[in-house]
């Protein structure tokens, strides 16, 4: 069953917001060395329950806080979206290393990621 694995959230001033939940909730932040300016963000011990996440600057594409969710195809997972009446708004990405990401809205107009885990995407 797909489950919530990342968070990201997106403020004008990502250095700022870094430090200000590194400050308050002693999360480990530390900036991405990725092609795109990203914060990740460790929420707590691995062995607990939670999820983590990153921070990254605001845009069209990132308005708000989004959760990213797991699957095992993305080009499956994003046909159903489609059919089920759902708006892709933007296309499976490869984030090298990673894996592939993809955003879209529900039709209630919430937006979600989804991430396909897979070390070889470049």
């Amino acid at each position: 069953m797909p489950r919530v694995v990342h968070f990201e959230i997106p403020p004008d001033d990502p250095e700022n917001v870094a430090k200000f939940y590194s400050e308050i909730f002693g999360w480990k932040i530390e900036k991405w060395e990725g092609p795109v300016e990203y914060w990740l963000v460790t929420s707590g011990d691995d062995d607990e329950p939670g999820i983590n996440g990153a921070i990254m600057r605001r845009d069209e594409l990132q308005p708000n806080i989004s959760n990213t969710i797991e699957v095992n195809s993305m080009d499956d997972t994003l046909n159903k979206i489609a059919a089920g009446g759902g708006t892709v708004l933007a296309p499976k990405m490869a984030v090298p290393g990673v894996g592939y990401v993809a955003y879209f809205q529900d039709t209630d107009g919430n937006r979600l990621g989804l991430m396909q885990p897979d070390t070889s995407a470049g």
